[in-house]
């Protein structure tokens, strides 16, 4: 089954997703610990109103994970505080759960239950998605980053974090100042387009820069110090600027991994079809051998730093020779505080307790059906890419 509409996320209803977690709760603790549910907001628009509710900064308000804006979202949270035991604003509800001696971290997270409503589907199309369905719990899908990491991209598909790792810092000022990111919203595209004309004019970007915004910090120092890019570059928030590697690191991963499928993929005379994520065509499959199935539900893949001790070397060095890189460039030698993260990442995803839920009218699209399924993934993995991955395309040898 080809060219049909999967739509999902029409509205933040159709994609429920609850993080599971293990709370390390204690009596005692000196962290308060939230349980927050929110709707069509960004973790990161709850991070500050929350600390805005509190009178604390943004920072001490944490997060184990992020979660999508266009959702209705399960999650839990840390701060170090007494706090309420409910705290209300746009677009979420927090609700005291207990108390702990830290914060909460990834390494808690279990993975997170989704609830997805599938719509403007023809019945066979219902047949086809619930076998596809059936397959991917059967033999896994590739475990890329989806397009919610690559939001620091520009809008010619390069990365602030790759201007980083190549120690120019007045590239990567210049994209965060004056390049158009993939959701930035009406106000700061106006900035830019003014800041790329006007570049190096500081005093009338300081004037022009939105209220408030971490741009005129960086503005106010670049007044006074015009060519101290580098300096300029670390007053942008840790926060930001280790998002801004991220991104990158999980591109790099990403081409790095879906080149290795496809060797392996092509080794063993199975069909290809394609997924494009971030401006790249990456490898999936539809059905894998037993061998093979074995081979890489087993593999991890170092995440790209300088450090990273790989068994399939010449596949790295070739995907950092096309981006213009080596592995020892894999280190941001001109930031202070922001750091590639460390660690490796399975090859395959495989959802657990796969369900389809019910097959009904849309209501939205009359005359055609919608389709909600259920399912889990572990931590890190992105449904909304397991979503895509229901419909193959371009399935060659």
């Amino acid at each position: 089954m080809r060219g049909y509409k999967l739509r999902f996320k029409v509205r933040p209803e159709d994609f429920i997703v609850e993080e599971r977690i293990r709370l390390p709760l204690s009596k005692r603790g000196a962290y308060a610990i939230y349980r927050v549910r929110k709707r069509g907001v960004t973790t990161f628009d709850v991070q500050a109103r929350l600390a805005t509710l509190l009178g604390i900064p943004p920072s001490e308000v944490v997060f184990p994970s992020l979660k999508d804006k266009v959702a209705v979202a399960v999650q839990h949270l840390s701060v170090k505080s007494e706090g309420p035991r409910r705290l209300v604003g746009t677009g979420f509800i927090a609700e005291l759960v207990g108390r702990c001696t830290r914060h909460l971290r990834p390494s808690d997270l279990e993975g997170n239950r989704f609830t997805v409503v599938l719509r403007d589907l023809a019945p066979q199309e219902i047949l086809y998605i619930e076998g596809r369905l059936a397959q991917i719990e059967r033999f896994g899908f590739p475990n890329y980053f989806d397009e919610q990491r690559f939001g620091s991209r520009t809008s010619d598909g390069d990365f602030i974090g790759k201007r980083i790792l190549r120690r120019d810092a007045e590239g990567a000022l210049h994209s965060y100042l004056a390049e158009p990111l993939l959701g930035d919203p009406p106000n700061i595209l106006y900035f830019k387009r003014f800041a790329s004309e006007n570049w190096g004019e500081w005093e009338e970007l300081f004037e022009r820069a939105p209220k408030p915004s971490n741009f005129r910090s960086v503005l106010t120092f670049l007044k006074d110090h015009p060519k101290d890019y580098r300096r300029a570059l670390n007053l942008i928030p840790q926060r930001l600027l280790s998002l801004f590697l991220a991104a990158y690191q999980s591109f790099l991963w990403n081409r790095i991994a879906g080149l290795y499928l496809q060797g392996k993929l092509r080794a063993a005379g199975q069909p290809l079809a394609a997924l494009e994520v971030a401006g790249t065509n990456l490898p999936l499959y539809k059905e894998l051998s037993e061998e093979l199935l074995q081979t890489l539900s087993r593999k991890s893949i170092p995440l790209p730093n300088l450090r990273a001790s790989y068994e399939d070397l010449d596949v790295v060095e070739a995907v950092l020779r096309e981006e213009g890189l080596s592995q020892s460039d894999l280190k941001a030698r001109i930031l202070k505080k922001a750091y590639l993260p460390k660690g490796e990442r399975a090859l395959l995803a495989f959802p657990e307790e796969v369900a389809v839920v019910e097959a009904d009218e849309d209501e939205i699209f009359p005359g055609r059906r919608k389709l909600t399924i259920a399912f889990s993934l572990p931590p890190g993995s992105y449904a909304t890419l397991m979503l895509k991955s229901l419909r193959l395309k371009r399935l060659v040898q």
